[in-house]
């Protein structure tokens, strides 16, 4: 067991290693000077292009290291980010890359994690009473709906939301994390109570579409369990329906969903980001379109870079928890 985790955990680090250094290179193969496109919008915003532009990119050039060659940029980029340091931003320096991923992402994580625990367990609940033969009939008529919701993507469910509940009937604030002007104070229930208010709607395009899917995916899991050898046992034993479903059904079926519901946490730092566009949530979402309509080559990367390790992660956690999960899996050898 030891062995096996020891690998596993070597390969997270091989693939956070490649992905540092896919993150590194890949903006550099398009030859853009980062520094001067900045300076060069900012100059163009103001309609003057002030003498000694070159001189200037120069200094930051110098300032930032991007006037030393590509194998040293490169060894430090990789020291900075095993050092947890992404760099500072351009359009927002002196601030750091990490401060505004940590200003933001705490939003992204708090609408992630509550959608996709509550779509977990509404569709886990709904799709094994689908897909169970005895369960009531009105369950039956939720399957249309359901596979409706599933394909509607969340950015244009969360249009139609803001259309009907922010804009035409004015329920709900139509964008933002709280109301503007207001100071965020966590410990004042009045602003917590406007944190809610602008997260609903998000919520909301979130969770159906998630729904539909965690239903669809127990409704298939479900049906197939009743071909099973152990559910014919069960049955032949006299068992309660209640017990067969819950302590059989129920139970084998939600292996893969809960390995599904980890990959989904995992994948909650970049899922949402056009949810996070469409109502100016101030998450990981805004940030990274931001810093690619500002040219923030520093941010850019860093946001991918956080992404991609979160999306590692999660799969290795996934790859070591399984076998507890599910007692038929072994680790290695064993």
């Amino acid at each position: 067991m030891r062995q096996y985790l020891i690998r596993r955990f070597g390969v997270l680090l091989l693939v956070i290693f490649l992905a540092s250094t896919i993150n590194f290179f890949l903006p550099r193969i398009s030859g853009q000077n980062p520094i001067r496109e900045r300076l060069l919008e900012e100059a163009t915003r103001g309609g003057y292009i002030p003498p000694g532009l070159e001189e200037t990119v120069a200094i930051y050039e110098k300032r930032f290291g991007l006037d030393k060659p590509l194998v040293i940029q490169y060894r430090n980029y990789m020291w900075n980010v095993a050092k947890g340091d992404l760099g500072f931003s351009l359009s927002n320096f002196p601030k750091r890359t990490t401060e505004l991923i940590a200003e933001t992402l705490p939003w992204t994580i708090g609408l992630g994690v509550m959608t996709t625990l509550v779509a977990f367990v509404l569709g886990s609940f709904l799709g094994a009473f689908i897909g169970w033969p005895s369960s009531p009939s009105m369950y039956k008529y939720l399957f249309l709906p359901l596979l409706t919701l599933s394909a509607v993507p969340q950015f244009m469910l969360g249009l139609m939301l803001l259309f009907f509940f922010a804009f035409k009937f004015n329920w709900f604030p139509l964008f933002g994390g709280y109301s503007i002007a207001t100071f965020p104070d966590w410990n004042d229930p009045g602003f917590l109570w406007n944190v809610a208010r602008h997260a609903v709607l998000p919520a909301l395009s979130i969770v159906f579409v998630a729904l539909g899917l965690w239903a669809l995916q127990m409704r298939g899991m479900m049906v197939t369990m009743q071909g099973e050898d152990y559910m014919t046992m069960a049955e032949a034993k006299g068992l309660r329906g209640s017990r067969i479903f819950m302590r059989y059904a129920v139970r084998n079926a939600l292996l893969p969903q809960v390995t599904g519901l980890a990959l989904a946490m995992g994948n909650i730092v970049s899922g949402f980001i056009l949810v996070e566009v469409v109502f100016s949530y101030p998450g990981i979402g805004g940030l990274l379109v931001q810093s690619i309509i500002q040219n923030d080559f520093f941010v850019l990367q860093g946001v991918i870079l956080i992404i991609i390790v979160a999306i590692a992660v999660a799969t290795f956690i996934v790859d070591v928890m399984y076998p507890l999960l599910d007692p038929r899996i072994k680790y290695g050898n064993e």
